[in-house]
This record gives structure tokens, sequence and C-alpha cells, in this order.
């Protein structure tokens, strides 16, 4: 054990973190490589590819290569440290692995990430344990690859250390579309699945029934959720998460909005149609605006996690909170 195991894990799926993907999970998903509990073993559980294992674990290779996960960090930071976990892989572990880091901006796809820079080299493993490496690297990191030499089944990694914020995203403001805030959901082209509540739900989604779903569409349409927004309030700051959503989060979505205190049918947008990625937190900065009401679109169909809209109160938009609360508390 090492000092850095006390920084937090900024891989893990409890800060949002996601693996983007990997070249073959045929035994186990790559997913549990981030679940935040120790992995657990049953004897003579099978299932049709084989027994189950908590971890991600691929194929016997018949030819030369290697097999390698893709992590989108759910908090970027600087790596300290990286445990590498083979618990309960002790005839099906891989006898190597590296990791490296990447620093992008934005929302990519794993195969658009081309720079990539070492944070631990070429090391053996052992089954059934715990490998611990100090990484010295001091560049910020926003995704992880993990690379296992040749083949085999790696229950956990954990990738600790210091969070580094994007100051760019460090907008003042409160979520005016929160439900707990008095945000109220007006109108929604479908909700097959789950209720449109959810997207504006307090707290991050644990798995994808607490999100927003719609049917698959099979014309040429796309659905929407519109809402009034808690208060009049000036917007500065658009979150679309489609955390849990992996073969079913829209391809895309755009955010509009109006003020229905100077002209109810004057939608503008806050966020024109933007391409989204599968289980992913999405931020984005918008031009600041004053709003009553907001809509979101996604393209065609799919699932939403969470929808938050960051911005301050109007000075009529607080007058209204506080008699709100003076109406019902009195």
């Amino acid at each position: 054990m090492t000092e850095w195991t006390r920084l937090p894990d900024l891989a893990s799926r409890a800060v949002g973190g996601g693996v983007v993907w990997a070249n073959d999970e045929l035994f186990a998903e790559r997913e549990n490589l981030i679940k935040p509990a120790e992995p657990v073993y049953q004897t003579y559980t099978f299932g049709h590819k084989g027994q189950i294992y908590d971890g991600w674990e691929t194929r016997r290779r018949r030819e030369a290569g290697v097999d390698q996960a893709v992590i989108r960090l759910g908090m970027p930071g600087t790596v300290r440290g990286v445990v590498v976990d083979t618990a309960f892989f002790k005839g099906n572990y891989p006898p190597f692995c590296w990791v490296e880091g990447a620093q992008v901006d934005g929302y990519p796809a794993a195969g658009e990430i081309t720079e990539w820079f070492p944070l631990v080299e070429r090391s053996a493993l052992k089954g059934d344990e715990k490998h611990y490496f100090d990484v010295s690297e001091g560049r910020r990191v926003t995704h992880v690859r993990l690379t296992m030499d040749p083949d085999g089944g790696i229950a956990r990694l954990r990738v600790h250390g210091e969070p580094i914020a994007d100051p760019r995203l460090l907008v003042g403001g409160i979520d005016l579309a929160a439900l707990e805030n008095g945000a109220v959901v007006t109108g929604c082209s479908n909700m097959f699945y789950s209720s449109p509540n959810n997207l504006i739900a307090p707290g991050q989604a644990t798995v994808m029934g607490e999100g927003w779903e719609t049917a698959r569409r099979r014309d040429d349409g796309n659905d929407w959720v519109s809402l009034r927004l808690a208060a009049p309030g000036v917007v500065r700051l658009v979150e679309l998460d489609t955390s849990h959503f992996k073969g079913n989060a829209p391809g895309w979505a755009s955010v509009s909005a109006c003020d229905e205190r100077t002209d109810p049918e004057a939608w503008f947008d806050l966020l024109p149609r933007t391409r989204l990625q599968p289980d992913t937190r999405h931020r984005f900065v918008v031009d600041s605006a004053e709003a009553t009401q907001v809509r979101l679109d996604i393209y065609p169909d799919g699932g939403m996690a969470r929808l938050r809209i960051i911005g301050t109160p109007t000075s009529d938009g607080l007058t209204h909170l506080q008699e709100m609360w003076a109406k019902t508390t009195n």
C-alpha cells in the first residue's frame, strides 16, 4: 500500500468515469474495470460464455497482438498512482500490462484520441493480486488506455490522483432546471421507458432506469422534453449526461430557450445540434442569455440520464423564489 492510494480514484464509476471502448470483452464486460466495489467471485457460476468473472476478460488470442481498453476519467487530473488488480484471475491473467494517458478537450470517441503518453511502462503481472505502480507524469489526464499483453483478465483498474478542474466550466449559479429548485416538465414527446422527471432529479443516475428513455423511432422525427425553469435566470452552462446509456444514447442533441416575459414564441438556441457520446457527462459553456423555459431535443431518440441548466436567477426570478417561499411557510 502506498500513500497515493488515499487520493480519489479518478476513473471510478462513482465519480462519472466510463470505459468508452475495448477491442474485446468476450468473457467479461469492460465496464467492470471501474466499478467502485471490490471484485467478488462465486464458484460454478457459468453463463453461456463460461465462468462469470467480476472484471474485464478477453478471448484467448490465436495471433499476435494485445488487448486494450480506453477509460474516460470521471474527474480529470494529475495521476499519482495506478492499481491493476487481477483478483480471482489465476490461470487467465495477462503476463504484462501498461497504461497510457491522454489530455483532450471536448468529448471525442476513443478512436479520435491519437496522442498518448506513458503513465506505467510495460510491467509484469501476477495472478489474483493487486499491483501498485507509481506515476511521475505531471500532465493533466482526461483518458487512460490500459493494455494487456497479450490477453486475459483484469478485475479492476484504479487511477488515483488529484482532480484538476477546467476553469472554463467553473461558472457561478444554480441549477435552474432542478426538480428540487422548482423546475417543472411541461411537455414530452415520449416517455415509454421512464419519466422525463428523472432528467431533472437530484444527484447522479446510478443505473439506466434512473434517466429518461424513449421508444425506438421508426420515422424521421425526433424526441424532446420542455421545461419551465425554477425561476427566470441567466443561463451560462448546459450539462447533458448520457451516463449508463451505451447502445441507446442519442446521437445528437440541441437545447433551445425562450423568455416568456418578453415573447413566449421567440425561441433561440442555447446549444445548437451537437454530437453526443454514450455514457458521458457533457458540459457546455453557452452565451449568457435570460430564459424562463428550455427545450431539449434529442436526435433521433434514446436515453438521457440528466439535464442541468446552470445559471443565476434574475432579480425578478429571485423575487419569485422568495415569494414562493413566503407563501408556503407563513
